[in-house]
């Protein structure tokens, strides 16, 4: 349930409403606006009597939500949000975000090539991976904690925040050392234990959609990250799994202005793996800011033919500029630069 303030609600007023609220055995959860006070009531089984409630001093309305998610949704927080890492800024009215570089990190030579070339393409967000989830046992897992450390070089060189994977909660503390984002990955959105942990961070998180996971599953798998603390949080489609093997994944674009009506937290695109054919990248993610997503994320690798994972998604370094000349201009027709 929703609690909505009169626009000249007092201080007191809206510790009223918590104080009854808690002596319900409820939480209560103000939710600050720019005009007025909402007060989001969480920890209902089933539907909540509000007799108590709706007439106190200062109470406008009472707003009974069914969702499985509250406090991810515009029923909870109207306004979108913005995440802030560093000067970097995503979401609603922002530029859209650039996150770009290798799927895997396989040495300091390869992540100092990767960080300069999208640097100088004009990229926001430095991208590898130093624990990798395989399909196979036997494939290229990751360097681990060495690998973060040439992410954070690499990184620290040309100046650019990075984002790497956090797989296990035991990671959390190596990950969080070196990296400026928490990638939640697509096999991880359900690791519930996981998302709690995250969500007790002051940590930004990138949360991936599972393969097979409905919008609601999604929003409520933020629902998880943003009810232990942690707001700062982006969503991000990477293509589901469906009947069709032409492509790697179905990039499910038409989620992108749902999630936007549906909540309040900014989502970008990974067109790489949502296709897994690098011919497909350029356009897919053209697309995808046309939908309205706040950024994209695309592999990048110096030479994608001796990549250790991933290689025929991964842009190479012309391939990439060309890109993103491509995506200033788009953005610019859409009223945003890049």
């Amino acid at each position: 349930m929703l609690i909505v303030m009169e626009l000249n609600a007092t201080a007191k007023q809206v510790r009223r409403v918590q104080e009854v609220v808690e002596d319900m055995g409820l939480q209560a959860a103000p939710i600050p606006g720019s005009e007025r006070t909402a007060i989001g009531v969480l920890g209902n089984q089933g539907y909540v009597d509000d007799t108590a409630i709706r007439n106190l001093p200062g109470v406008r309305e009472c707003i009974h939500v069914s969702k499985p998610f509250k406090l991810v949704s515009r029923d909870f927080h109207p306004g979108s949000t913005i995440v802030e890492i560093g000067d970097l800024r995503i979401g609603e009215g922002m530029a859209p975000v650039v996150i770009a570089g290798p799927c895997s990190i396989e040495s300091i030579d390869q992540m100092t090539a990767a960080a300069r070339t999208v640097k100088k393409a004009g990229a926001s967000m430095l991208r590898g991976g130093a624990f990798k989830p395989r399909t196979g046992p036997h494939s290229f897992q990751g360097l681990g904690e060495k690998g973060l450390k040439m992410l954070r070089q690499a990184g620290d060189q040309v100046g650019m925040p990075v984002i790497t994977e956090v797989m296990r909660i035991e990671q959390l503390d190596a990950v969080c050392r070196y990296s400026d984002v928490l990638q939640i990955g697509a096999r991880n959105m359900q690791n519930f234990d996981l998302l709690k942990e995250v969500g007790r961070l002051d940590t930004p998180v990138l949360l991936k959609r599972g393969m097979s996971a409905t919008v609601e599953e999604f929003l409520a798998a933020a629902e998880y990250i943003v009810a232990e603390g942690n707001e700062r949080v982006v969503l991000c489609e990477r293509g589901i799994r469906t009947f069709e093997r032409a492509t790697r994944n179905t990039l499910d674009l038409s989620v992108v202005p749902l999630i936007r009506e549906m909540s309040h937290l900014p989502i970008i695109v990974d067109p790489s793996h949502a296709t897994g054919l690098r011919s497909l990248v350029p356009v897919m993610s053209k697309a995808a800011l046309v939908a309205g997503a706040h950024g994209v994320m695309v592999e990048v690798h110096p030479d994608p033919a001796k990549a250790l994972c991933d290689g025929a998604q991964s842009l190479d370094g012309p391939a990439f500029e060309s890109l993103m000349n491509e995506l200033r201009g788009l953005a610019a027709y859409l009223g945003h630069d890049l």
